[in-house]
């Protein structure tokens, strides 16, 4: 599942969650937002919230059911470029871990640690990638083109394969030519 939220007309975001331990329990927004702040968390002057990280800035947000805020939402903007979605899982971890709650990557479908950095970045690099190739997005087309594969090319295995089964034909008329 890819789940990536529109928040401007060409503007789509990888996000993160943070969430209580526990479903169901009251979330401590405010205790979240402390640590945030300590961290370096600013609000601006159009009302969002940004958090600076050395790699770049980190839109905040809040998920609301109910009129409850049951989340922290952590937005980074799609690209071809991981520094940012690994840096911020690691830092992201370490506060879950401060304000008792959990950190959790919704288009991974589980809860996080900082160990787990590269594993996000894979899947926001597959996100960007989609949304570079079907979306058509700015920020995100150049994530679409990565480099191929390591290994052979998908054109050099055919022509192996066309000349192994060309060989093992000689081989065997050969073989064929000897006992007849």
């Amino acid at each position: 599942m890819i789940v990536a939220r529109r928040i401007l007309p060409t503007r789509v975001r990888y996000e993160l969650l943070l969430q209580t331990l526990v479903p169901g329990t009251p979330y401590d927004s405010a205790r979240v937002d402390a640590l945030l702040s300590a961290r370096g968390a600013s609000s601006r002057p159009n009302g969002s919230r940004m958090w600076g990280l050395k790699s770049g800035d980190v839109e905040l947000g809040e998920l609301r059911e109910n009129g409850q805020i049951v989340a922290t939402e952590l937005r980074v903007p799609l690209s071809d470029r991981t520094e940012l979605v690994r840096e911020l899982v690691e830092e992201a971890a370490g506060l879950a871990a401060s304000a008792e709650v959990r950190l959790v990557d919704p288009q991974l479908g589980r809860p996080l640690s900082a160990n787990d950095a590269n594993t996000v970045a894979d899947q926001f690099l597959r996100t960007a990638r989609y949304a570079g190739e079907m979306m058509g997005l700015s920020e995100a087309v150049s994530a679409s083109y990565a480099p191929p594969p390591e290994g052979f090319p998908a054109g050099a295995k055919v022509i192996a394969v066309i000349g192994g089964l060309i060989l093992l034909y000689l081989l065997a008329n050969s073989f064929l030519d000897h006992l007849g």
